[in-house]
């Protein structure tokens, strides 16, 4: 089964989502994809879960894709936060008794990361991608920008061939008509300072067990950002994996399947 449809969040803001259901899914995932980009472009992911029997629900974060909000814009990262737990309760709500996972990438690893610290109890696991957890060295240069004065500064989208390494993938995310060519300044400062600041604050109060998964030559994110949360979280279930060679989007590579199978088979011993 699949579904596409809009949600409307407390302030009244349109949130896309898209949901693929099996039949009898032995667990439910919920997707929450990274900076610039939208949750189409994990139609293959939500297909290899499919076929383990697992359903997925994902969601364009505000200011992406078909969601609402001014693009590339946010003006408090709580907000992404609270967005993700509306599809959390939408999951549960129409999958009762089925167990529900997390799996963020990028900045989606930073939502669900502090999804975990706000949200405790809610779900069985969560799986990490390429997760920002620690300030990026790529954003030091924002901190001397006016934030407070010029909020909306348009930056430029300028690490598409860092993404992976394979390079159909880069020329679909170049070509892609709802990847942002450009975010702003309050979005950056916001998640990847200000965020990543409060998460750091917060990791004493995670401990769901999760699975960390990063790409060993990631350019974008580096790995320390992996170990960084593998080694703070208080967890007591916890597992991380480095891909050797592997870029940012570890789940477009060529070797994909074998990451989605990690997933799988460590989702599979929770459920």
């Amino acid at each position: 089964m699949h579904e596409e449809k809009m949600i409307t969040a407390p302030d009244g803001m349109e949130l896309f989502h898209i949901k693929d259901m099996p039949e009898n899914p032995k667990a439910i995932i919920v997707l929450v994809h990274g900076l610039a980009e939208h949750c189409g472009r994990y139609d293959y992911v939500v297909k290899k879960l499919n076929e383990f029997g697992y359903g997925a629900y994902r969601f364009d974060n505000r200011g992406h894709g078909r969601s609402g909000g001014k693009r590339g814009y946010l003006d408090d990262f709580q907000k992404f936060i609270d967005d993700t737990d509306l599809f959390v309760d939408l999951a549960k709500k129409e999958n009762p008794q089925i167990p529900v996972f997390m799996l963020g990438h990028s900045m989606g690893g930073f939502i669900t990361a502090g999804y975990g610290c706000k949200y405790p109890g809610k779900l069985k696991g969560q799986v990490f991608s390429g997760p920002v957890i620690i300030e990026l060295d790529i954003f030091d240069p924002l901190k001397e920008m006016d934030v407070k004065n010029a909020p909306e500064t348009p930056i430029p989208n300028s690490l598409s061939a860092l993404i992976c390494r394979d390079r159909r993938v880069v020329e679909d995310y170049e070509n892609d008509p709802l990847v942002l060519k450009e975010t702003t300044l309050k979005l950056l400062t916001n998640v990847f300072i200000e965020g990543v600041q409060w998460l750091g604050e917060n990791l004493k109060n995670y401990n769901y067990p999760c699975l960390i998964l990063h790409g060993g030559d990631d350019q974008i994110v580096d790995k320390a950002s992996a170990r960084y949360l593998y080694e703070n979280t208080a967890s007591e279930d916890k597992d991380i994996k480095i891909y050797d060679d592997f870029f940012h989007e570890i789940l477009n590579e060529a070797e994909k399947d074998q990451v989605i199978t990690d997933i799988q088979e460590w989702i599979q011993k929770r459920i």
